[in-house]
């Protein structure tokens, strides 16, 4: 590749930040313009897009705005477990006051469409992981779970709120089919836990199908052939999957 005066006097994180923030750009183009039916992205690096003028949390972010400033939500598939973020990359100590009934029932409507339109689940079963430890044990660990979380599930038609550590268990067994968790850290365990190496990122409420590795960049085995190419395999194959799903509904 050649590359103009710009790219000279930058940094290397720069250039690959600009290449990578504008190949996503093409490539949401390309899908809005019905010349591609999905989109794959691979492990992109955020400092490296900031550096680059692309400000944003995370792709999932910068897909909304180039779909339309969508409202979208971060879901993580493996294995027949899906797990659907209500909040994404926050400080723990900012997570209570960013976890609204409001923001849960919102992501529990994107996340019903989703799974009838590409999962083609007709009534999609629902579950809303709890905040604190014991579901707040009625108010002793904390009141989030019956102030703020039992509405949303109410308003859903969902179970719970019920306990980190029994709802993806549950999850697992086939009883729901996606778990909507109120923080990042609470989701993304399980689904490594129950895939490593399996897992997909998809992004819901765009209009197509996006699916990621679950993995970051992993720049210090860049190089040295022995990635484990097997999320991206997946990604790639639930891309397909949902794409064909999507142009026959």
């Amino acid at each position: 590749m050649l590359l103009g005066s710009r790219e000279r006097d930058a940094g290397p994180a720069d250039v690959a930040g600009r290449i990578a923030g504008e190949a996503v750009a093409e490539a949401v183009r390309l899908a809005l313009a019905g010349e591609a039916d999905a989109v794959v992205t691979g492990p992109v690096h955020k400092h490296a897009l900031h550096l680059a003028g692309f400000r944003y949390p995370g792709l999932t972010e910068f897909l909304a705005h180039l779909a339309g400033d969508r409202d979208v939500a971060m879901m993580l598939t493996t294995r027949g477990l899906r797990v659907v973020l209500v909040t994404t990359h926050l400080p723990l100590r900012d997570v209570p006051r960013a976890v609204t009934t409001e923001r849960v029932v919102r992501t529990g409507r994107i996340t019903e469409a989703a799974l009838r339109e590409w999962w083609g689940i007709a009534r999609p079963r629902l579950a809303v992981c709890a905040l604190n430890p014991h579901a707040g044990e009625s108010g002793l660990f904390g009141d989030e779970d019956d102030r703020v979380l039992r509405p949303a599930a109410e308003a859903l038609a969902a179970a719970g709120p019920l306990p980190a550590d029994t709802v993806f268990v549950r999850a697992l067994r086939g009883e729901f089919d996606a778990v909507l968790t109120p923080y990042h850290d609470v989701g993304m365990t399980a689904v490594k836990v129950a895939g490593f190496g399996k897992g997909v990122n998809v992004t819901l409420g765009l209009p197509f199908p996006r699916t990621a590795p679950d993995h970051g960049t992993a720049l210090d085995i860049a190089g040295k052939d022995i990635a484990d190419p097997g999320s991206m395999r997946a990604a790639l194959e639930l891309a397909v999957e949902l794409a064909g799903r999507a142009r026959r509904g």
